[in-house]
């Protein structure tokens, strides 16, 4: 179970205000049953303002008096009907200098091989340009003699899940990592 903010500050403002047991107040904070006690009497953290569970929305008054009625009941944190908050993601990662090179080599692998992929999904799963795809793909590169195609993932371009998962999305088979290469020229 989730502890309440400031667990002994949650403990002083339920003593004080509510009818609750001891053991009620340390199980919903995370405390001990004599820290609690100690805390009622004076002895253990003097001076603490006590915070009120009711108006930070971690407790509600009906869960206090239901539990004030039944002292084996134990308190339960409110749930919030907000949304999560979704975590953002870092953002493209950064590809050394020397590894850049090997960028068309690891889109013609992915063209080659997953025609079903769109140059959207290659282009994030290799930190590209839909441009550089296209040209790849109708051999204008200005490297295009010198690519050859080998597998992003052993380049170190992109992780194996992420690719899998780009191939699943795309309505591809998946397929193990030992089956993806057709020679050893496309390892690196």
């Amino acid at each position: 179970m989730a502890q309440p903010h400031m667990p002994k500050a949650t403990a002083v403002w339920l003593i004080d205000n509510t009818a609750l047991t001891f053991e009620q107040v340390a199980a919903f904070c995370g405390l001990h049953p004599l820290e609690v006690q100690a805390i009622a009497d004076g002895e253990v953290s003097a001076g603490i303002q006590g915070f009120d569970p009711v108006l930070a929305n971690q407790l509600t008054r009906a869960e206090i008096a239901r539990c004030e009625a039944d002292p084996k009941a134990r308190l339960h944190m409110a749930t919030s009907d907000l949304p999560k908050p979704i975590d953002k993601t870092k953002g493209p990662k950064y590809i050394p200098i020397a590894k850049r090179g090997d960028k068309p080599d690891a889109i013609a692998w992915l063209v080659k091989h997953h025609q079903e992929l769109k140059d959207a999904q290659i282009a994030r799963l290799i930190g590209t340009t839909k441009d550089t795809i296209n040209k790849i793909r109708e051999r204008t590169h200005w490297n295009s003699p010198n690519i050859q195609p080998r597998h992003p993932v052993f380049l170190g371009l992109c992780s194996q899940r992420d690719l899998d998962a780009a191939i699943e999305k795309a309505g591809g088979t998946k397929v193990p990592p030992e089956e993806q290469l057709e020679s050893i020229s496309e390892l690196p």
